[in-house]
Order: C-alpha cells, then structure tokens, then sequence
C-alpha cells in the first residue's frame, strides 16, 4: 500500500483583485446594459416628467446680530421661519387662497445663499401662478420680519423707559428730601446727610440720562434694520432648458447605472466563484493550458475578421493533431461550456487527420450534437455511441463529449483514454473543476491539456503546471563537490543528472487527506 503526499500549496488569498478585476471586465455587457438603462430612464425622466413651472426671488435680510464671523446660523433661523404656518397663512391671505397651508409650505422653499441674502423658490401649476406665490411668500417674510424686529426695539426701548421712570420716581423723592436747602445753625451730622442726599441726586440724574440716551438709541437702530430687509431680486420664472435637463437626468442615470451594474458582477464574481485567469484554470483541473481560441473565431465573422480567426483555427488545429499522432490511442475532446465550439474544432482536427488516415468523429455531445447537422463536402464521418464499439479499428477516432453538470461520466472511459479538455473561462465553478479532475484520474483518462475557449484578451498568467530543475549548490573553492556514487550529494545528483519533471497534482488531490488516497 502506498501513500501520495501533496507538496504544501502557499495559503490563497482572501480575495484575488486580479481575478476579479478580469471578472467584472467579462461581465460587461451586465454593467454597460444597465449603464444603458440608466442613461435611458434619466432621459426618459427628462422628458415625460418636466419640472413645473417655478419662479425666484432673493431677499436681503438684515440682522441686529449680524458678526463677520457668522457661520450661516442667522439666516438658516430665517429660513426655518418661512416654512411655518404664520407665513404661510399671511401668503394665503395675499393670494386670496383657499389651500391649506401645509400643502402650501410643500410649492416653496427657501436657500440661504450668503449670511443676508435668502433665496426663494415657489411653483405653480402655471408661470404666473408661480411668480405670484413667490411675490406673496417673500412679502410675508418681510413684513413679519420687519414686525419682529420692531418688536423687539420697542421691548428694548420700553424696558430702558420704565427703568428710566424708576430712577425719576427715586430722584423725585432725594429733591423732596434736599427742600430748599439746610436750615441755618444745622448741626454737623444734619449737613452730612445732606451731602449724601445731593450726591445720590447727581447719581440719579447720570443714571436717569444714560437710560434715556439708550432708549432713544434703541429706536434709532430700528429703521435701518428696516431698510435693509427688502426684496433684492423682483420674483421672475425660471427658464427650462430641455437639453440641459437631458444631459443632467442622463448623466446621473449612467452613473447611478454604472454604478450599480459594477457593485452587481463584483458581488456576483465573487459569489459564484468562477475561474477565469489561466493559472486558476490549470491549477485547479491539474493539467496546463496548451492553447487557447477566441469565441468569436468558432463563429463567422466579418470578411475582415476571418483571416486572422482563420489563422487562430490553424495553429490549434496543428497543435492538437500533433497531440493525435503523438499516440495510437485515440483521443476525446471533452467540453466544458462550450458544446458549439468543441464540435467545430473536433471536425477542424478530423479533416486534418483524415488526410494522412481514416478518421471517424465519435459524437457523444448531450444537446447540440454534430449527427443531425448537414454534412459538407470532405467531412469526416460522424458517428453516435452507440455505433462506436462497431468501428474498425484501423480507423482514427476523434471522441466529442461533455464534462458539464448532467452529463453522464460512465462512457468516458470507454470514448478514449486520452482527452483534451475544451474550457471556457468563466463558465464553470471552482467546486465543479474539482470534480471534473477527480471524474477523470478515477476513470483513468489522461488530461493531455486545455484548451482556454474565449479567454481574457489582458490575461498575461502562466498557464503551465511544470516544477523545474534543484538549483545549483554553491561549493566553497578548494572543496571539490562528490562524485556520482551511493554517497553523493543529492542536489548535485540531480543537476549532474538533468532536469527532472514531477507530477504536480490539481488542487482537489491537494485537500484529500493520505487516509483517503490510501483507500483509494
């Protein structure tokens, strides 16, 4: 009994921006179709949905507390204030209005656009309707503006009085006391209470004109607060530009569709994890990739196009009859996501082959089958399964299956014992090519390569599962190294004895435990 031991493989990464860079890239027909659609509806919006007619106007709004250093708290309070119901009433009322003024607070709003300057924006079911609107919000706001700040000097200026009123009352009562003066032959305490009351005169007297001055100056400052809260800019419609609006609504739409559509294959490549680079392909089926073929070279193209597809079908034709005649046995080309494309290279290699010998196409393909096409001129014979076992056996066989989820692994063994597998990148999952590697080495069916059907035309990854030669040990000068014998240095043994090829095994083989292997 023995045991074969996998070489430990370095930890993957948690997420490989490559791959799922070249993932999103191959999905870009999902990402450009609803960047598309954005583009579309954005426009569409633009179109069938038009803003309704809407007018502007700008108001100055002075503050009593205006500083240089304001950050925009003033005039965010004013615009506050003109969506509430006192407002919004006193408009209703100019506009001889029946609405509610909840719904109305809902066709305007306003926008502080410096610390003083206020912007307000009203619609209407018609232009005029909306110039109104504007006019009779901004009026409002000014007079209830105008009314609050009047209020608030008369409040300043009505207390300063009655402070004011208070002293005289108290200066009233200090010149009753004072009479007409100290009596003659007073004593000296009589004359020092009234110096006391003549000095607490002049205080009163000092305190009762500050008051008055400050009163007087509270109601000075009111006015030019007054004149300096005004509608700057008279309300005027606003104009609408349709191109404006289509490039706007369909700018955003693309963006917000691109957007989408990217975060959409991101999350789906990494969900469905799906190989697409070389190096994951070959790594997880334990076999390299020897060639590889564009999609649309499998199809007819464009009279342009078809020399060089032509060129691409030539090469892999060569390499893959190379491969045929390298051995007796015969040979299947076993698909992977692309049935179409495997039958058209499996009858490119039988009119190659059947140049030199006869050759027959066994066609084991479960949907899309090469038996019922129209033959043409010079193909090779096609035959079922089920006619196989009946063929001579001078004749080369050219075997056509499918490795895809469903289809039947028990005639693969006896298809062919060698087999080149035909994989499009990105078809099948990471868990499946496990499972298609495991079929096959179970079945005893030699993987004599891969070929990659429509890979990334950016991929620049190596494809080759190939372990290379021990370096070269260093030996220290006056130390000549051992010569070839039972005591020899192995390293130098196996540079002395030329490169030596291992078998590298595919990631499944990698997992399964000596236990299971030892079963098997």
């Amino acid at each position: 009994m023995t045991s074969t031991t996998a070489e430990p493989t370095a930890a993957a990464p948690l997420l490989d921006l490559q791959a799922l860079v070249v993932s999103v890239r191959r999905r870009r027909r999902l990402w450009g179709s609803l960047a598309l659609l954005g583009l579309l509806l954005g426009a569409a919006v633009a179109v069938l949905l038009p803003p309704p007619p809407t007018a502007v106007a700008k108001v100055l709004v002075a503050h009593q507390d205006d500083q240089p250093n304001d950050p925009g708290t003033l005039i965010l309070t004013d615009v506050a204030l003109l969506h509430t119901t006192r407002i919004a009433d006193a408009a209703l009322k100019s506009l001889d209005s029946s609405q509610s003024a909840e719904d109305f607070m809902e066709e305007y709003e306003g926008a502080g656009l410096t610390n003083n300057l206020m912007e307000i924006k009203a619609t209407g079911d018609t232009g005029e309707e909306a110039v109104a609107r504007a006019e009779a919000v901004a009026e409002a706001f000014v007079a209830d503006h105008v009314r609050r700040i009047k209020e608030a000097a008369a409040a300043d200026a009505s207390t300063l009085i009655a402070q004011r009123d208070r002293l005289q009352k108290e200066l009233d009562q200090v010149n009753e006391a004072i009479g007409d003066g100290p009596p003659e032959g007073s004593s000296p305490e009589e004359s020092a209470n009234l110096e006391t009351l003549f000095a607490r005169r002049a205080e009163l007297s000092s305190r009762i004109s500050d008051f008055s001055q400050r009163a007087a100056e509270a109601r000075v400052g009111t006015p030019r607060l007054i004149a300096g809260t005004q509608i700057v800019d008279a309300p005027h419609t606003v104009k609408h530009s349709l191109p404006l609006a289509l490039a706007t609504n369909g700018g955003i739409g693309l963006v917000l569709g691109l957007v989408l559509g990217l975060v959409i294959a991101a999350v789906a490549s990494v969900v469905g994890d799906r190989p697409v680079l070389r190096r994951d392909i070959a790594r997880h089926l334990g076999a390299s990739v020897t060639a590889e073929l564009s999609r649309s070279a499998l199809r007819p193209g464009r009279l342009w196009h078809r020399r060089r597809k032509r060129a691409a079908r030539t090469r892999l034709t060569s390499s893959l009859a190379r491969t045929v005649r390298s051995s007796t046995e015969p040979l299947a080309l076993l698909e992977l996501g692309c049935p179409r494309g495997a039958g058209v290279i499996a009858l490119d290699l039988a009119r190659t082959l059947a140049a030199d010998e006869p050759v027959v196409v066994v066609d084991a393909l479960p949907r899309h089958g090469l038996a019922g096409r129209r033959p043409k001129s010079g193909d090779p014979e096609v035959v079922g399964v089920e006619r196989a076992a009946a063929l001579p056996s001078d004749r080369r066989r050219i075997g056509v299956a499918s490795v895809a989820p469903g289809a039947a692994w028990s005639d693969l063994a006896d298809l062919a014992s060698r087999a080149v597998l035909v994989v499009r990148a990105g078809h099948g999952t990471t868990a499946w090519l496990h499972t298609v590697a495991r079929q096959l080495a179970d079945r005893r069916v030699e993987v004599a390569g891969v070929v990659l059907v429509d890979p990334d035309p950016r991929d620049r990854t190596d494809g080759t599962l190939w372990d290379g030669p021990f370096p070269v040990p260093r030996v220290r000068e006056g130390r000549p190294a051992r010569q070839n014998g039972t005591g020899s240095n192995p390293a130098v043994q196996a540079v002395a004895d030329g490169p030596r090829r291992t078998e590298r095994l595919p990631m499944w083989a990698a997992r399964v435990p000596d236990s299971d292997q030892e079963a098997r």
